[in-house]
């Protein structure tokens, strides 16, 4: 009998891992039927690669990691950078836009405006090899504002004052518990136009146009595509499609392979920029708009 049992011991084990981790496989069955290569591409390298930059620009560390993985990604021939976003906060729009820059001098590529492509978005897609928007997408909104709630009257309604100890004429300026002063406004002034000429000046270069005509371009004008190809703030209007084309011909590869976002990554992305404009409600900054 003891025999039997160890003969046969192998698969009563058997038998009962599966019976006693039973949920946990079909768990790990359905994780493979999910995530498994569909097809010989999906077991390739892809040679082509799609970043997007949706929503407000607040916070962009996953977008330039992924700039730079394709810049030094030898595998990669060109990249698709697909934008939808209103703009954002200055400092963030450019370090995508000279990200941008640099990997244009490794290899190819398009930006497109899925559906706005406007001020810090804009920023970011200059230096670009192409610029391709949908034709019912905005364009343009070059310029930069600062804006912040003036909420004196409500404080003084329910009986709240601020103390302020500050070393510095200027230290209290964009401050919301009262009315800005014309000497602040000044100020701010100085900030505003300083960083309005960096965003001009920065367009004109990148877009071979002229800078003392910026008032055509600039001066936050909102285009259509069409009117953004008119002012030279596009190279061309079509739809995706027409997007990947022109960087399949660009990047000169044969067999296409495109990378396809982790479904997990995107839906991490709309809630990362749900946030953003809940906080961007309550704590104003410097935008380019």
């Amino acid at each position: 009998m003891k025999f039997l049992k160890m003969l046969f011991s192998p698969i009563t084990y058997t038998l009962q891992l599966i019976q006693n981790n039973f949920k946990a496989m079909i768990f790990l069955l359905i994780l493979f039927l999910l995530f498994a290569p569909q097809s010989e591409n999906d077991l390739a390298s892809n040679n082509l690669q799609t970043i997007s930059l949706v929503g407000p620009i607040m916070e962009v560390s996953e977008v330039l990691a992924q700039i730079d993985d394709a810049q030094n990604d030898t595998n990669i021939k060109g990249v698709l950078f697909i934008v939808d976003s209103p703009g954002g906060a200055v400092a963030p729009s450019v370090e995508v836009a000279y990200a941008i820059k640099r990997l244009t001098k490794v290899k190819p590529v398009v930006a497109y405006a899925q559906g706005t492509i406007a001020s810090g978005s804009y920023y970011a897609s200059i230096w670009a090899d192409k610029i391709i928007a949908n034709p019912g997408s905005m364009v343009g909104s070059i310029g930069v504002i600062m804006q912040g709630a003036n909420v004196s009257e409500l404080m003084e309604k329910i009986g709240v004052k601020t103390q302020t100890v500050q070393a510095g004429r200027y230290k209290k300026v964009g401050t919301s518990d009262r009315e800005w002063s014309d000497i602040e406004i000044n100020e701010l002034n100085k900030v505003i136009h300083g960083t309005y000429d960096m965003f001009t000046r920065d367009v004109a270069d990148a877009r071979k146009l002229d800078y003392n005509k910026r008032d055509i371009y600039a001066d936050a004008h909102i285009f259509t595509a069409h009117q953004a190809k008119n002012v030279g703030l596009i190279d061309k209007i079509g739809v995706m499609y027409d997007a990947k084309q022109e960087l399949i011909k660009l990047s000169k590869v044969s067999n296409p392979i495109w990378n396809k976002e982790d479904k997990f990554d995107k839906l991490m992305k709309k809630l990362s920029a749900t946030t953003a404009i809940t906080l961007h409600t309550y704590f104003p900054e410097l935008i380019l708009k």
